[in-house]
């Protein structure tokens, strides 16, 4: 780890030990190019959103890009974590609560581009739409997944639809469109990016339920995440997938349209 503060400030091993121990709170990773970064925006909204959810309260969000400013400056490259939590109401009240806000900086790693393998698994995260600290479940599957010869889990609702992978939102292409699972599950910041700049590029993307089985037979699947906007799937189960380099190529070039903004 390069840096960590606490509400603007190098964190203390007290303040430390609250998230270390209590499981609440949210949080929202970003890929920090000298001060730089894509999607600001949809971060912070994220932030507020999850705050909303967890402590009941409005967020500040210029308080919160502020002490991120703050921890970035002079850091160069780095992957950055804003994680929200309260170290007054660890365990959650009822009443609104105004979080802290934890801000971890580390080194960025290069996005993987090896073909992954999916094993499918009937799981749903609690609170599917925020991103928040409770990682038991996920890290679990893939961890199963791994044992069993895959690479990762992709999430399968009750009613047989594909949701999302571990850390990943999951998208498919037949060849024209990008089809994204209608279930739920959190709406990643590098899929709103993608289907801002999808738009921007001419090429459709839509919404609707993906059945396992339908997901097994489509052209072509990949994975997104903050750190990488489209990591090709080979198999899902025992079905083959088709591995299009030119898919890759097209999701990087929609990324790519979404200008960094300083934080």
């Amino acid at each position: 780890m390069l840096l960590t503060h606490v509400n603007g400030a190098p964190a203390t091993a007290e303040q430390l030990a609250v998230p270390a121990v209590v499981n609440y709170g949210h949080f929202t990773s970003l890929q920090v190019r000298d001060g730089h970064t894509r999607g600001l925006d949809a971060h912070l909204r994220r932030l507020a959103e999850g705050t909303r959810v967890l402590f009941g309260s409005e967020l500040d969000t210029e308080r919160v890009r502020e002490y991120l400013r703050r921890a970035v400056d002079g850091a160069g490259d780095v992957t950055a974590r804003v994680t929200l939590f309260s170290l007054a109401a660890p365990g959650g009240r009822p009443e609104p609560v105004d979080p802290d806000v934890l801000v971890t900086l580390r080194a960025p790693s290069a996005a993987p581009t090896t073909p992954v393998r999916l094993r499918s698994v009937r799981y749903q995260r609690p609170l599917p739409e925020v991103k928040h600290v409770g990682t038991f479940g996920l890290l679990h599957h893939t961890r199963q997944a791994r044992l069993a010869g895959y690479d990762d889990a992709l999430f399968v609702t009750a009613e047989g639809n594909v949701s999302e992978a571990s850390i990943w939102n999951a998208g498919f292409f037949d060849g024209g469109t990008v089809v994204w699972p209608q279930a739920p599950q959190l709406s990643g910041t590098m899929r709103l990016l993608l289907e801002r700049g999808l738009e921007g590029l001419g090429v459709p993307s839509v919404t609707r339920p993906v059945p396992l089985e339908r997901a097994r037979i489509q052209r072509s699947a990949f994975l997104c995440n903050s750190g990488n906007p489209g990591l090709p799937v080979s198999a899902i189960d025992d079905a083959e997938l088709t591995v299009d380099p030119a898919l890759t190529a097209l999701l990087r070039r929609a990324y790519e349209t979404n200008p960094p903004e300083r934080i």
